[in-house]
């Protein structure tokens, strides 16, 4: 019997994915006993494939074929939902603009469904979030969820974060609470450790 039986995870992926980082959840999660699904935005598609050209340079692109749509999977089925390094959550923040200037702007951009899906996961403490590297971008619509709590990410969202309200800790993987957030796709692996150390203890 493993530590993490029974255990579900959530990984909210899009293209600009990290391959490396997509295929340590897939192998790690699962060494432990735990079931993980790849999830996304599939615009009433039953599936559609995402593109890695990260530090492709002259090497074929990776692709990633996902079927699990957001809006058809209930957050709270998940012990852990982790949005993942790169720039997956800017184009899972993609909203669609409207015709009209009356637009209320702070509540279109808090309507992406990714952007609503990891809000519910903040909002309930007893699913383990994790954000990797720019992953914080997926919580910083709603910055109240941010506010007050311990992180790192990427120094390119510290502006985002700390306009949030939230405490910047350098370290390289950071725990606050239920939220486990890592500084960079290169520490995947201590990042994952929280994780399962957080779900271990739940």
């Amino acid at each position: 019997m493993s530590d993490l039986d029974g255990k579900r995870v959530a990984v909210l992926v899009e293209s600009e994915y990290i391959p490396e980082e997509i295929a340590a959840y897939q192998r790690v999660f699962p060494e432990r006993g735990a079931t993980v699904d790849l999830v996304s935005r599939l615009w009433g598609n039953s599936e559609v494939t995402f593109v890695s050209d990260v530090d492709k340079l002259g090497k074929a692109l990776e692709t990633l074929t996902v079927n699990i749509d957001l809006d058809s999977v209930n957050v709270e089925d998940y012990d852990a939902v982790i949005m993942c390094a790169n720039y997956v959550s800017v184009r899972l923040r993609y909203f669609v603009p409207p015709d009209n200037s009356s637009t209320d702007w702070a509540e279109l951009v808090r309507s992406a469904p990714a952007v609503q899906f990891f809000a519910r996961a903040m909002a309930a403490p007893t699913i383990v979030k994790g954000a990797l590297c720019h992953g914080l971008w997926i919580v910083t619509p709603n910055p109240d969820l941010l506010k007050g709590r311990r992180v790192t990410c990427h120094r390119v969202v510290l502006a985002d974060i700390l306009n949030a309200g939230a405490v910047y800790d350098p370290a390289p993987v950071v725990t606050d609470a239920d939220l486990v957030t890592g500084d960079s796709g290169a520490n995947v692996l201590p990042f994952i450790d929280a994780i399962c150390e957080k779900l271990v203890s739940e």
